[in-house]
């Protein structure tokens, strides 16, 4: 059985056989965003980069909610495997799987009602604002299948189907490349087909994972558990508002970045396009590294949520030791590419004046510098949800320094927060240790 296995099996191989496919499905994910910036820089230019970029704090919205939701249920969802109550279980995921479906549409409402007003508050003017408003009044209509997708896979990977979440995403993906190239390079559809074509990809992925609802492994779904109940929800809001919060934190500084460019850009001899543009692009990067990171932390989830909850501390704390490992040695390799390719990374997204090249390369190094301490928030993130607890916090500043600014407080945000986030961890792990040891010695006694 999968509670066998989690209890009991090697952790590296538990790691491995769990974060691979979490690692793909994030990677696959970033596709979405990474292929539509690929075609539209370079077949509509620099304009197009920039309002994809007006667009992403929008998408962020999404993460945050597919976290709240995905992580929030799929935590509590391993807690109560661990523990044996698989009652809890299902109603925990029931109602998750529910508020998926609302909040999707919700969002999707929302954005179509007040698009122009959130396209200018995300600092789009000009051509850039039509583009933007394009694209984001199509790709609003996958918001609902966006979430619903991504939430509902990180149950299935809890639940020990992990190859099927990786698939449900990966098969969205691969459409979406398709459907890239024939709407934009054959049809000659320009922002539009970029969006028809993520759009597209989102429906099926979500359609695959529709299909898992009844296919449960250890738990039976019955209509009664897709009931919305206020005690289920607060739990799932308690165990995945820290991952929301920190999507909501990003799209924040987001649109500050954007609205802070645009403005000092226009102040420099950049203009304002050419910021917006390089920032797009960074952030896709971004996007594609924290991915990885994300992932290795998801996949630990279920091996740390469910020994957690059957009180094996030893495992979740040598699963933690093994997973900061694997994501500090990313980190350190994103770091060093970061560093040594910035122009051949920014050359994927389409050519450019050189004064594009230049600022984007500047940014690129600057803004990524502390690259190599990243691996500890999103550990520390998924552990503390998938244990039962949750904090963490940001930083912004750029009126001192004008553009510069914006570069330098990507750095001092990244080293700032894993300091926090390490030694949050630190403090958990001995509190553990105290656990085990007196487990053990209530254990010694009855013997």
């Amino acid at each position: 059985m999968e509670s066998n296995s989690l209890a009991a099996a090697p952790i590296g191989s538990l790691i491995c056989r769990f974060a691979v496919p979490a690692i793909i499905s994030g990677l696959v994910s970033a596709l979405y965003n990474i292929v539509d910036q690929i075609f539209i820089g370079q077949y509509i230019g620099t304009a197009g980069n920039a309002a994809t970029n007006i667009a992403f704090p929008l998408v962020t919205v999404c993460t945050g909610l597919s976290l709240l939701l995905g992580v929030g249920s799929a935590s509590n969802f391993s807690l109560y495997l661990g523990k044996g109550d698989t009652e809890s279980a299902a109603r925990v995921a029931g109602t998750g799987i529910s508020c998926m479906a609302i909040c999707g549409a919700a969002l999707c409402a929302c954005v179509l009602y007040f698009l122009p007003a959130l396209m200018y508050a995300f600092g789009a003017r000009g051509l850039v604002f039509e583009y933007a408003a394009t694209y984001t009044g199509i790709t609003a209509a996958g918001f609902p299948f966006l979430i619903f997708g991504t939430a509902a896979s990180m149950l299935i990977r809890a639940d020990g189907s992990p190859k099927y979440a990786m698939y449900s995403i990966l098969s969205g993906a691969v459409l979406n490349c398709i459907l890239d190239a024939l709407f934009i390079i054959r049809l000659h559809m320009g922002i539009a087909g970029a969006a028809y074509a993520t759009v597209t990809g989102q429906i099926v992925s979500a359609v695959i994972v529709c299909c898992y609802l009844f296919r449960f492994k250890q738990i039976r779904l019955l209509p009664a558990d897709f009931v919305p109940r206020l005690r289920w929800l607060k739990r799932i809001a308690a165990l995945g508002c820290a991952a929301c919060f920190n999507q909501l934190a990003m799209m924040a500084v987001q649109i500050t970045m954007n609205n802070t460019l645009g403005y000092y850009g226009e102040l420099s001899r950049y203009g304002r396009d050419i910021p917006l543009a390089c920032v797009g692009v960074i952030i896709k990067v971004n996007v594609v590294f924290i991915a990885i990171m994300v992932g290795i932390a998801q996949g630990c989830q279920p091996v740390w949520g469910f020994n957690y909850g059957a009180r094996n501390y030893e495992r979740v704390t040598a699963a933690l030791k093994k997973a900061l490992v694997i994501v500090y040695a990313v980190s350190v390799s994103a770091f060093c590419c970061f560093q040594l390719f910035p122009r051949q990374i920014l050359s994927l997204f389409g050519t450019g004046q050189e004064m594009y090249f230049e600022f984007g390369e500047r940014y690129l190094r600057v803004f990524m510098f502390c690259m190599f301490t990243n691996g500890a928030q999103p550990v520390a993130t998924n552990f503390f949800s998938s244990i039962g607890k949750a904090t963490r916090g940001i930083l912004i500043f750029s009126r001192l320094w004008g553009i510069d600014g914006v570069l330098y407080a990507g750095p001092v945000a990244d080293g700032t927060a894993a300091g926090i986030a390490l030694l949050l961890l630190a403090h958990e792990t001995r509190h553990m240790r105290a656990l085990s040891a007196g487990k053990n010695t209530v254990k010694g006694r009855q013997l």
